[in-house]
């Protein structure tokens, strides 16, 4: 096995695990029993099913059967790991799929990423008595829907702060940077900025720096960025 790779990838647990939360003093518990692994493969294939059954069924508003779905997944826990990774991912995949597609504008993951606390917070809640199909999958399903809805505000003002055509580009990396909690690539800002050149986010960040408003952290196509403390809201 090459460094790096991952031996069961792609493949379902082949022994159970279960959710351990771990504190500073070094003590642990069992936040979360997962389902075994013997009977992970049915639970996925029963979940899929009725998840498409649902879908076609149309007597649930789509967002609350994808987050829903969300729910069940990271529940069931199918993985030995990156079972967190996988979740957003499908659920960028799913909200293609109904025809929301915010994600390809404004990062779901980085929206989670910035509140999750109430990811961890509402996914215990949710998953309380979830095997005997007791539990209350609403907050984590508001949380879901409260991610979404924080996409298509961001959007919405994204667009708002592109007052002409001449400059709209650089206003639109500006703002992006001026939302990134912690360091990015520039690959990163290309995702938030698909309609933006390579070129021109290397120019800005080249007039950021040159203004000390942001550093290079290393060298490479792959180097990170992040704001000084000389960074304002609206320094552009």
């Amino acid at each position: 096995m090459t460094r790096g790779e991952i031996w069961d990838a792609g493949k379902y647990k082949e022994k159970d695990g279960d959710i351990i939360e771990k504190f500073p003093d070094g003590r642990s518990r069992v936040r979360f029993k997962t389902v075994s692994a013997r009977k992970t493969p049915s639970c996925m294939k029963d979940l899929v099913e009725l998840y498409d059954d649902t879908v076609k069924d149309r007597k649930i508003p789509p967002l609350v059967l994808l987050a829903a779905f969300n729910l069940d997944f990271l529940c069931i826990h199918p993985f030995r790991d990156g079972n967190g990774r996988v979740s957003r991912l499908l659920l960028l995949l799913q909200t293609y799929h109904l025809g929301f597609e915010v994600g390809r504008y404004i990062s779901l993951e980085r929206l989670i990423e910035q509140n999750k606390e109430r990811y961890y917070e509402t996914l215990e809640q949710s998953s309380r008595n979830w095997h005997e199909g007791k539990h209350d999958p609403w907050p984590y399903i508001n949380y879901t829907l409260y991610i979404i809805k924080t996409a298509y505000r961001e959007f919405e003002k994204r667009l708002g702060r592109i007052q002409s055509p001449k400059g709209e580009k650089t206003s639109l990396v500006l703002y992006v940077i001026d939302n990134t909690i912690g360091p990015f690539s520039v690959a990163e800002l290309q995702n938030e900025c698909p309609n933006v050149s390579l070129d021109m986010i290397r120019r800005v960040l080249k007039n950021l720096r040159a203004k000390d408003l942001v550093e290079c952290l290393g060298r490479g196509q792959n180097a990170r960025w992040q704001k000084t403390a000389e960074w304002l809201p609206d320094s552009e």
